[in-house]
């Protein structure tokens, strides 16, 4: 059974409901939001409007809506940042380091300086962060780059407008 983390009340729900200016674009199945901790500037997650877990408990039609909402934005991030890349991830269980019991997919436009290598940002130093293999994620002392990676309401709310200004057609 997948160990799933414990937020009461959901975050990604909350910000659904009362936090309309984290919205970049609406579905039918799905909310595309900007990321409130931003390890590269534009990250976003796509999620499910209705209040699912993980991968396993979405629809066929929540599946296809995700894949498809992940495209548009990463299209407008492309547009908006001229990334390097772009970064997909989403985590399963707390042992994969899901940290929000709300399914969510993170997309990513990355850039050269970027200090949490390859892969998801909790999981980047993960074999040198003196845990053993399969162990819960802990974020630990993580606290400068957490404060870093905080970024004010207004900066987001820009953030929010720039990538939507972006969405394809």
């Amino acid at each position: 059974m997948i160990e799933l983390p414990v937020r009461d009340p959901c975050d990604l729900c909350v910000a659904a409901r009362d936090e309309p200016w984290k919205i970049i674009e609406e579905g039918e199945h799905t909310l595309t939001v900007i990321n409130p901790r931003q390890f590269e500037v534009g990250q976003c997650c796509v999620i499910t409007r209705r209040h699912v877990a993980t991968l396993l408990d979405l629809s066929d039609h929540e599946c296809s809506a995700v894949m498809a909402s992940a495209k548009r934005v990463a299209e407008a991030l492309v547009r908006t940042y001229q990334p390097l890349g772009i970064l997909t991830f989403q985590n399963n269980g707390v042992y994969s380091g899901q940290e929000t019991p709300h399914f969510h997919f993170h997309v990513v436009p990355r850039q050269k300086g970027s200090d949490w290598g390859i892969g998801p940002p909790q999981l980047a130093t993960f074999d040198g962060a003196g845990r053993e293999r399969g162990a819960a994620h802990e974020p630990g002392d993580d606290t400068q780059r957490m404060a870093r990676v905080r970024v004010s309401v207004e900066q987001l709310v820009e953030t929010v407008k720039r990538i939507r200004s972006h969405l394809p057609a």
